[in-house]
């Protein structure tokens, strides 16, 4: 666009000289002279692409007519995009011929352009402000482009290795947490599974049998995941066949195992579904999974077999999870715990925009309730 205003300009202003008498012989027939307007104009528009067929027009027409305008913007790109030692030269060196030639065609003609031309103070006038001075400043702005290129070549080169050393950094940190993992947490599972095998092979009693099946199943279960979280932590971008083998989040669909799974342990667990159910995107439905998970983890910690009550609530627009436990039967020592589950819960809850409540109920229960935008 700004070419083609360019273009404009130059035939605006070229008319606007030679209709100035500014040197402009007085048979020029009005055609001929709109012809040469337009063509400046056209090589004007087309300097975005070479500025050489400006130059060559701007020549003729200031050695034939005077007309300024076209040589003085083709200096201007001369300036900024010739060589800065031989180019520039060569470009003044052809200006000077072009001013020494209009000079004699101003003599030979007399009148106007002989008093512009050859006049020797005027023609030195006329190339500094036509060539000069225009070679000068397209000098300057093709620098300052060049300056400002390269700083910001130089703050994108910058901020790139920035991003690599932070990437770095950050695999480096998964991988050391993904070894401290795999050395102590995965150690000590392992074992749990070992003992719990070896107690169901070697117990007498049904009961047992049962007890000792059931914890090596959540063992292996918790192995599974962890290798799956392991995969992750050493691998951030993931390759397909990487992500293939990783299992499926947990849904909704998936909340009856995971109650049965705290039934088998004594906890009297009841379901509630209230309005229609729908389906719901997956990351909704996985963070409804871990509220309920996180709220059962902490009744066994905390509360014991106490009765618990588990809603599932679907809204108009939100998926609504409560887990309301009751008052433990009898004291109970607490499991070890960093108390950052809830925490890591309620910013799991609030990322997609829902809210988590946990408040102590009277008599000694508690409720974990968590509204997700569905």
């Amino acid at each position: 666009m700004r070419f083609v205003l360019l273009g404009v300009g130059t035939s605006l202003l070229s008319l606007a000289v030679v209709h100035g008498q500014m040197g402009v012989p007085s048979d020029l027939p009005q055609p001929v002279l709109l012809a040469i307007v337009v063509v400046a104009g056209l090589a004007a528009w087309h300097a975005r692409r070479s500025w050489w067929p400006l130059a060559v027009v701007g020549a003729v027409a200031y050695a034939w007519l005077v007309m300024w305008p076209p040589l003085m913007i083709a200096s201007y790109y001369a300036g900024r995009t010739l060589d800065r030692g031989r180019g520039i030269a060569a470009y003044l060196g052809g200006g000077v011929v072009v001013c020494a030639i209009g000079a004699l065609v101003g003599e030979a003609r007399n009148g106007l352009q002989e008093i512009l031309t050859a006049s020797l103070g005027n023609a030195l006038f006329m190339m500094l402000g036509v060539i000069g001075l225009p070679v000068t400043v397209g000098l300057w702005t093709g620098a300052r482009h060049e300056v400002l290129e390269a700083a910001r070549e130089r703050a994108e080169r910058l901020e790139r290795e920035q991003v690599m050393r932070a990437e770095q950094a950050r695999a480096q940190e998964r991988a050391r947490i993904a070894r401290e993992m795999h050395d102590v947490v995965a150690h000590r599972v392992s074992l749990i599974v070992l003992h719990a095998g070896a107690l169901e092979v070697r117990a007498s009693d049904e009961e047992t049998v049962r007890a000792a099946a059931l914890i090596g199943g959540i063992g292996r279960e918790a192995l599974s995941n962890l290798r799956d979280v392991l995969g992750v932590l050493r691998s951030p971008q993931g390759t397909g066949r990487q992500q293939a083998e990783l299992r499926p989040p947990p849904t909704l669909g998936d909340l009856d195992r995971l109650l049965d799974q705290s039934r088998s342990l004594g906890i009297a667990v009841t379901r509630h579904d209230e309005g229609e159910p729908r389906p719901v995107e997956s990351t909704v439905e996985r963070t409804a999974y871990r509220v309920v998970q996180e709220a059962l983890t902490n009744v066994h910690k905390h509360a014991g077999d106490a009765g618990t009550q588990v809603r599932i609530r679907y809204g108009a627009d939100a998926l609504e999870v409560e887990v309301r436990n009751d008052a433990p039967g009898a004291p109970r020592g607490e499991l070890p715990g960093a108390g950052w589950g809830l925490v890591g819960l309620r910013e799991r809850v609030e990322l997609l925009g829902g809210t988590l409540r946990t408040s102590s109920e009277d008599g000694g229960g508690f409720l974990v309730s968590a509204r997700i935008p569905a």
